[in-house]
């Protein structure tokens, strides 16, 4: 995806669909079942990647659907804290209209991390095409959603089905994240269905463990991305994280990108030991990263690295959200590539 060969003119350079909503969360290494206070914040797949791409310096919005209350101000104000547009904030009056709201239980060794869903007929779950600006599919770059709100209800995977196919005639690039959910719904539909859209997909994240149990390829991780890109044109790019769970506290992270157009994968060392405070959000922060980097520079190995920066970072952040802006994960990309010893600390 070469910069000169993607359309430059658009208000938005991304622009995604999907829930915004409620994290819950006790105090860190405390469990739910004994907790009496909570901690609240904003969060949601394609929320957090509209919030890690503007955070980076570009042009974001998120087109979801809130309760017209409290909890929904609460969730449309931190939309705006990270610089996401708030022009496709869709508001439900209904005396019955709810936030999804989902708990997370931090792990510690040898206990792993809990989440517990509480999202069941939220508000987004009754969002209705005629609800959305017609206009809205000629203004983005790329449009983005992601296996989650397929999975979430019948009418968001309707919907959002009917966007990728609107957007794409409007001249956006498709990006589409598997993100399998076994909560939300099973492999089965999950492959049916998300095959259905592959023929619109222009960058492509799925795991490795996706590509084996759900799409049933076998052979290397870049004998699958080749696969991929055979059986479906049309996918320019795919990305796979590769992340090695030392503990709850402990892990490594790198990515593998292939870029189609010269039959070449990029990849970098990874980050080693990153010291996690919170891994929500940040298989998002990574798809934020890659889509910057292609966005902004129509570098592959570009978007590895901010790919990879984002992600190591949003580990070491409390809540789903992002909160590096362009300098700091430039700064993070130059000490991991540095070849010598790093100060401790900015001063």
């Amino acid at each position: 995806m070469e910069q000169n060969k993607m359309e430059q003119n658009k208000e938005f350079d991304l622009i995604t669909f999907g829930e915004a909503m409620l994290r819950l969360s006790p105090p860190v290494n405390e469990l739910i079942s004994k907790s009496d206070s909570f901690k609240k914040h904003a969060g949601g797949a394609e929320l957090n990647v509209a919030s890690g791409v503007s955070l980076l310096g570009l042009r974001t919005a998120i087109i979801t659907r809130l309760p017209e209350n409290q909890l929904g101000t609460f969730i449309k104000n931190r939309i705006r804290a990270s610089s996401v547009s708030d022009d496709y904030i869709l508001f439900d009056s209904s005396p019955h209209a709810r936030v999804g709201i989902y708990y997370y239980e931090n792990g510690a060794y040898p206990r792993k991390p809990t989440v517990v869903y509480d999202r069941r007929d939220s508000a987004i779950t009754r969002i209705s095409s005629s609800e959305i600006p017609d206009d809205v599919y000629t203004k983005a770059r790329i449009f983005y959603t992601s296996g989650i709100t397929l999975a979430l209800h019948e009418n968001t995977r309707k919907l959002a089905i009917e966007m990728i196919r609107k957007f794409k005639a409007g001249g956006a690039k498709i990006a589409f994240d598997v993100n399998y959910r076994a909560n939300l719904w099973d492999e089965e539909t999950a492959r049916t269905t998300i095959t259905s859209i592959l023929p619109f997909v222009d960058i492509l994240f799925i795991s490795e463990e996706s590509c084996r149990r759900m799409f049933q390829k076998t052979g290397t991780l870049q004998d699958m991305h080749r696969e991929f890109c055979k059986d479906f044109p049309n996918i320019s790019y795919i990305a796979s994280s590769m992340r090695e769970v030392i503990s709850p506290k402990l892990h490594s992270f790198t990515s593998l990108l292939y870029a189609k157009d010269g039959d070449r994968f990029y990849t970098e060392k990874p980050y080693r030991d990153i010291d996690v405070v919170d891994r929500i959000g940040s298989g998002d922060a990574y798809c934020a990263g890659v889509l910057f980097g292609l966005l902004k520079y129509g570098d592959p190995q570009k978007a590895v690295e901010f790919g990879n920066a984002t992600c190591a970072t949003k580990n070491t952040i409390f809540g789903d959200l992002p909160l590096s802006d362009f300098n700091e994960i430039s700064s993070i990309i130059e000490g991991h590539h540095a070849g010598s010893a790093q100060s401790e600390m900015n001063r």
